[in-house]
């Protein structure tokens, strides 16, 4: 058995989603922004017996493209039941089934919001912002809201807006804190926990009031959390934390004075560290360090057999001087179009080809295609140097082999750019199961 088939089972993927379906589970899931099913995936991996998720409805809908690709293919694996390929601003928070559990990977977008007469929660979130419709849905459902909420965004959550970081992130906070909520939160880096793939993302598990997960965080010293208690620290380990390292804040409760006033005084400051939890409107927050002691997988452990690889793929002597100008080291002068004024433009050397001893880099939207790139994977093998294929960058997120199939190599690896690694969910999920 290869590597790649210790993290999935390619040839059975189909028929154990579908037995998974009829099995009886614990918590009735809504995945939202699903993609082409990470999360899907990740939770019907973690399932164990008659304890486990049950996808009650999901959503996916995007709205810069006519052909809904990612929707087409997640109906192709998971079947049209109970799937909603429409904007979810235009669904009603009724016409989604009541459910425990609530997933989904949201845009990093600006949250800010501002008062408004008209609106009878004091408070408006810019138009698109999808974030507002998590928060909408919460409240409509009113007492039929999730218990639980997990949801994945890039790391610079908790540093954004520039001006004032972590501004965006602690209006998330204060609104899920009205919405009786405790959080807790993770950057978590794919790699540093063996998984094929240096992808750093921010996990938020969120816990309803009146919950046992809820109770743990609220009635535990900080300390006890960091190092013992929290789902994360028991999911995903890290060396010890020391009291005099933590941070401790309190959160407005009024989301335009954080629009307004969040750190203004000391803006290139973090108000948020790499992991932290939040109860009743304070929150802490730590940096953490990775404690992992299992075997780490590698790139080159999860390549196609060089029999299999397409010829497109490959790279021509000619056309790798394109491949190893792009990944050089460069200084280019350039002019601001705007202003006129001239600067250089630096760059520094990438590793060429990608190493196979290591997880890979993180896999981006534009992967695919045969042009030149800084950011593209090559590699080399047997003297030969190619870009990774769709069914790799797949196996790199820890997906099915050809989950993705159906749609065109470049639209393949946009798609793998904008998933998640499927383990870091898989993994959660089953601490979840053991925790509620």
């Amino acid at each position: 058995m290869t590597a790649a088939n210790l993290f999935y089972n390619t040839g059975v993927e189909k028929s154990l989603n579908q037995q998974m379906s009829s099995r009886i589970k614990t918590l009735k899931t809504v995945e939202l922004f699903a993609g082409v099913g990470g999360f899907r995936i990740g939770l019907e991996r973690a399932s164990q017996g008659e304890k486990g998720f049950d996808i009650a409805w999901s959503n996916q809908w995007e709205p810069s493209t006519k052909t809904q690709h990612a929707s087409d293919i997640y109906v192709a694996r998971f079947g049209f039941e109970n799937h909603c390929n429409e904007d979810i601003a235009k669904v009603n928070a009724e016409d989604i089934p009541h459910h425990d559990f609530l997933v989904g990977g949201f845009p990093c977008q600006d949250y800010s919001v501002a008062s408004t007469l008209k609106n009878s929660h004091g408070i408006v979130g810019k138009k698109g912002v999808l974030w507002w419709e998590i928060y909408r849905i919460l409240v409509d459902k009113k007492e039929h809201a999730p218990k639980y909420l997990l949801l994945e965004n890039v790391d610079r959550l908790l540093k954004s807006p520039a001006s004032q970081r972590g501004r965006d992130f602690a209006i998330i906070l204060s609104s899920l804190n009205a919405l009786g909520y405790a959080v807790e939160w993770r950057v978590i880096d794919a790699s540093l926990y063996g998984m094929p793939q240096r992808r750093k993302r921010v996990f938020i598990f969120a816990y309803k009031k009146g919950t046992k997960l809820y109770k743990k965080l609220d009635k535990s010293e900080p300390l006890d959390v960091f190092n013992a208690y929290s789902l994360f620290e028991k999911t995903f380990p890290t060396k010890e934390v020391q009291n005099d390292a933590i941070m401790i804040k309190e959160l407005s409760a009024d989301l335009v004075d954080i629009t307004e006033n969040f750190n203004k005084k000391t803006p290139k400051q973090n108000a948020f560290l790499d992991a932290g939890y939040m109860v009743d409107g304070v929150y802490y927050s730590v940096k953490v360090e990775a404690d992992y002691q299992g075997k780490r997988a590698t790139l080159g452990e999860f390549l196609q057999d060089e029999k299999e690889i397409p010829k497109e793929f490959f790279i021509t002597p000619d056309e790798l001087k394109k491949w190893q100008y792009q990944k050089g080291a460069k200084s280019i002068q350039r002019v601001n179009k705007t202003t006129g004024h001239e600067y250089t433009y630096s760059e520094g050397k990438m590793g060429f080809p990608d190493a196979l001893d290591k997880p890979s880099r993180t896999i981006i939207t534009g992967e695919g295609g045969t042009s030149a790139s800084r950011f593209k994977h090559v590699v080399c093998v047997n003297g030969k140097y190619r870009r990774l294929t769709p069914i790799e960058l797949e196996r790199l997120n820890m997906f099915p082999d050809n989950h993705t199939a159906g749609v065109t190599d470049s639209k393949r690896a946009f798609l793998m750019g904008n998933a998640l690694v499927v383990g870091i969910v898989e993994k959660l999920g089953k601490r979840l199961l053991d925790e509620v």
